[in-house]
């Protein structure tokens, strides 16, 4: 089939709250902007799924300012932070919050007309608003989507998979990709590109993510040349929901309440515990993800776990009243899923979360490649080994807005050959029919699953190097074997071949989290090492480029203290 030539000015990949800030701010500039997504403009990502709150410094709740702001997130990081990311993100907080706003983001008030704050754990300040009741994502998903549909500067592509990016004299000019729905190849003409395609958490057996976030914008921006940090770090939600199973329930909703209400963290023997690891206060919630996740696992492994592996949450010592006030709608979908908060107690442990490392970017959100930029979840810098609950939104939109902005300022394109077009196709096409097929072919999803517990076990929440050494081995007779599989023949909704692509992608990823976590040898925020569990005495960051063998090369670099 004859590719699809676009001509844009500004091409933004992923259409999670990130992206669509981004083509608003781009289009807001004066450029023509193509938002093209491998699934629903403005449906898929982490945004939707977001319950909770954004951390800003408006100083309405309390005395506030965006310098405190700065130093909770630079104490959380753990010594791992890039100062000048997180001011520029903590700076224009408040701004987005109303833009937001504008665009219809009804943010909860109290009765006085000021925006309800409340304190999240790691922040000194109540300054995480929200929208009641679970609704931040995908409130905040609706606003941006109307203000996206209104805007005809915004040319919006849904079931688009771009695989590559062209650079040219060490510049971002376009991108090449295939349209899932016919199989048609796409050659975009860019003057900048902005990878907006969200996190790689899919990538493990238990985790919090969309079907989506197989890491793509991380690969996009590796095989072009562009660096990564600190891979290796990865955020552990620490009471996502393990047991009875529900349905129709986010997994990770359990956190609002228990800062909201004081639920008490029980171990197996129905004891409270976090004092022994943080000197939290029964009903007061203060510790960090990092070091929930670290007391829950560590009581299981002394034996002190719930029967399925993790911990009890309590609210029975708060009154229904109460109960029913703060949790809404959700106390009945509870209960007509037999459970009674008055009555009962609900098992949670840790579950892959969130991407902390990422795109090295400058403060233009640019990366090391010249024309391509990144935001959102992509990025490295924001959080180093541990984020505060509530600054991934403020990440997302404040990144997205930058990165939008600083590539409407590109006004020269660069013509390349639809030579590359073919070479890519050609790579594809190989990929998809390989000539030394697997006798044992599988199906993706089942050979996804056995990647996710290969992640889960070798390279997850509690790390060794023996693990990590046979989660290497693993990983590197899985890639050969997804390669060697070939698909059945199609030409309309290849959904099979893209399946294939987010698992080699997934792969790719993982071998590059257990490289990372190989080389850091030491305990530090979300990475724990059991075989070296201190800290080294000043903070690392682990430099990643690829090279066109498939080879990860890693370098690590000492930061200086903030």
């Amino acid at each position: 089939m004859e590719p699809l030539y676009v001509q844009t000015d500004v091409l933004v990949i992923g259409s999670g709250a990130a992206g669509m800030v981004a083509a608003k701010a781009a289009a807001d500039k004066g450029s023509r902007v193509v938002l093209a997504d491998k699934s629903i403009i403005g449906r898929g990502g982490a945004t939707v799924l977001a319950q909770m709150t954004v951390a800003v410094a408006l100083g309405e709740a309390e005395e506030d300012h965006p310098d405190i702001h700065f130093e909770d997130t630079i104490k959380g990081s753990r010594g791992m932070a890039d100062p000048d990311i997180v001011r520029t993100i903590v700076d224009r907080g408040p701004e987005l919050i109303n833009e937001l706003e504008g665009y219809g983001v009804k943010w909860a008030r109290t009765a006085e007309g000021i925006r309800s704050q409340v304190v999240a754990p790691g922040h000194s300040r109540r300054r995480c608003v929200y929208v009641d009741i679970l609704n931040t994502g995908g409130a905040t998903s609706a606003g941006l989507r109307r203000a996206i549909w209104k805007d005809k500067a915004i040319e919006r592509i849904k079931n688009m998979m771009i695989t590559k990016i062209v650079v040219e004299d060490g510049r971002a000019v376009g991108a090449i990709g295939f349209s899932i729905e016919q199989l048609q190849p796409v050659k975009i003409d860019a003057k900048a590109i902005i990878l907006a395609t969200g996190g790689l958490t899919e990538i493990y057996e238990r985790n919090s993510a969309s079907a989506n976030m197989t890491g793509d914008g991380f690969v996009l921006a590796a095989e072009a040349g562009a660096e990564l940090r600190d891979m290796e770090m990865v955020q552990f939600f620490p009471i996502a929901h393990l047991h009875p199973p529900l349905v129709g329930i986010d997994p990770i909703m359990w956190d609002p309440f228990r800062y909201k209400l004081g639920g008490r963290l029980l171990n197996g023997l129905q004891e409270e515990f976090m004092d022994r690891y943080n000197n939290e206060t029964s009903g007061v919630y203060t510790a960090a993800r990092d070091q929930t996740s670290f007391a829950i696992f560590s009581e299981v492994k002394e034996g002190r776990g719930t029967p399925h592996g993790g911990a009890y949450l309590d609210f029975r010592m708060v009154p229904e009243p109460k109960l029913k006030e703060a949790f809404g709608s959700t106390i009945d979908l509870l209960s007509r899923q037999g459970i009674d908060l008055t009555k009962d107690l609900v098992e949670v442990a840790p579950m892959a979360h969130f991407t902390m490392g990422g795109i090295k970017i400058n403060t233009q959100m640019e990366t090391t490649i010249e024309g391509l930029y990144a935001c959102g979840e992509l990025i490295n810098g924001m959080h180093g080994a541990n984020r505060l609950s509530g600054n991934a939104l403020t990440e997302a939109f404040v990144s997205g807005r930058i990165a939008g902005e600083q590539a409407a300022r590109l006004q020269t394109s660069v013509t390349w050959s639809d030579e590359r077009v073919k070479e890519e196709f050609a790579r594809l096409e190989d990929l998809w029919h390989p000539r030394q097929v697997a006798q044992d072919e599988g199906s993706m999803l089942a050979i996804k699953h056995e990647l996710q517990k290969v992640m889960w076990e070798g390279a997850g929440p509690l790390r060794t190097e023996e693990k990590l050494v046979a989660a290497r081995q693993q990983l590197a007779a899985l890639r050969d074997r997804v390669v060697r599989i070939a698909l059945a023949k199609s030409s309309a909704y290849v959904l099979g071949f893209v399946e294939k692509v987010e698992l080699l992608h997934m792969i790719m990823l993982g071998e590059a989290i257990v490289e990372g976590a190989l080389l850091r040898k030491e305990t530090r925020g979300a990475h724990v090492r059991l075989d070296y569990e201190q800290p080294y005495e000043q903070p690392v960051s682990i430099q990643y480029k690829r090279h066109r063998d498939g080879a990860w090369e890693l370098h690590s670099h000492r930061l200086s203290s903030v």
